[in-house]
């Protein structure tokens, strides 16, 4: 039995949903019921499609099986061959069907705040952080993102102790919450006379967005917000009026800062910010109230282990959390992560479906 027969239950389940979301959408009358009954109803299709995809086909090969049988010796032949090639790709339409069935982030499709510090290993690590934030300035270009930097503390030779970007778009948060966690590297400082390969780090957390009415209440008296000078590299990067708007969140203690052009624009962006960093924080807390999250999980958002190691003298790049590893990183570097995210990706697949089929 594949594990598509063994959730069977599940995806019928799913196709009747749909059917009763559908009729009660065509006699909604309330414009917010039938703005979440279509919402309901667009994240169901692709599923209820790929199940009728699957049935149609298992259908086909009832009726080849027949005519391979019974009918004539021509007959037999051209039956077994759409036979073979129905039995060929239905394993895959099952995986299809099952991916859309496994449990999905409420945030996938969320933007993101992408922070990145420079760790371990002095000015090296700053430059390291400098080139993560780069990386992934350019792979948000490739994506067709909005890659907005919204602070940013430089040293004196291009590298960065911390920077907070807005990274907006379709499935930002989907695709790139699994760079949560600590990146090592692995190289010779431009600085090392004697030619020895440094290990450095830097940390980068990944924070959804909160989208349309989330229920995010930040009281007046709990927040401070003070004006300032914006910092910069120099030059004409730093405004001369006292433009940068920070915010403190008494209860938490939770800082934002936004460097934008505009103090009317930062202080809308930093309270955005802070909504996003309250946001995060609970849903780790009601995570945790669920259960204890399993060590090393993909996507788990701990990110406090080592994910990743960028090993310049072989041109290296390992995950370390799916034993992955690639001789293209130099392609990473400049922004092409897709192989690696398509792993962790289909990882986590893995795993989710893993848990449906436990039950759990």
């Amino acid at each position: 039995m594949s594990a598509y027969d063994r959730l069977e239950r599940r995806l019928s389940q799913a196709v009747d949903r749909f059917e009763r979301v559908e009729a009660r959408l065509v006699a909604a009358s309330d414009g917010a019921e039938i703005v979440k009954l279509g919402q309901e109803h667009a994240e169901l299709k692709p599923l209820v499609e790929a199940v009728a995809a699957v049935r149609l086909a298992r259908e086909e090969m009832i009726n080849l099986e027949a005519m391979a049988k019974d009918g004539d010796r021509e007959m037999a032949e051209l039956a077994e061959e759409e036979l073979k090639g129905l039995r060929d790709k239905l394993p895959e339409l099952e995986q299809t069907a099952l991916i859309l069935l496994a449990p999905k982030d409420k945030d996938e499709s969320a933007s993101a705040v992408l922070e990145i510090r420079a760790g371990t290993g002095g000015e090296e690590a700053a430059l390291f952080a400098g080139d993560l934030l780069r990386m992934y300035q350019k792979y948000a270009s490739k994506r067709g993102w909005k890659f907005e930097l919204e602070d940013i503390s430089e040293t004196g030779i291009g590298g960065v102790k911390e920077a907070v970007a807005s990274v907006t778009g379709k499935g930002v948060f989907g695709r790139l919450k699994f760079e949560s966690g600590v990146h090592r590297v692995q190289r010779v400082p431009e600085t090392e006379a004697g030619g020895r390969i440094h290990t450095s780090a830097a940390t980068v957390a990944v924070l959804p967005q909160p989208e349309g009415d989330v229920d995010i209440v930040i009281d007046d008296k709990d927040i401070r917000i003070d004006t300032m000078r914006a910092s910069g590299a120099g030059g004409q990067h730093v405004n001369k009026t006292d433009s940068a708007v920070r915010i403190t969140h008494i209860p938490s203690g939770i800082v934002v800062i936004s460097q934008l052009k505009s103090q009317h624009q930062n202080r809308a962006q930093a309270m955005l910010m802070l909504r996003t960093k309250l946001y995060d924080a609970e849903r780790e807390r009601q995570a945790s109230e669920r259960a204890a999250e399993r060590k090393g999980q993909i996507g788990s958002g701990d990110r406090s282990e080592r994910i990743r190691t960028y090993n310049f003298p072989q041109g290296r790049i390992t995950d370390h959390r799916i034993n992955l590893t690639l001789y293209n990183l130099s392609e990473v570097i400049e922004g092409a992560l897709d192989p690696v995210l398509d792993a962790l990706a289909a990882e986590e697949q893995a795993l989710k479906l893993a848990a449906l089929e436990r039950g759990e």
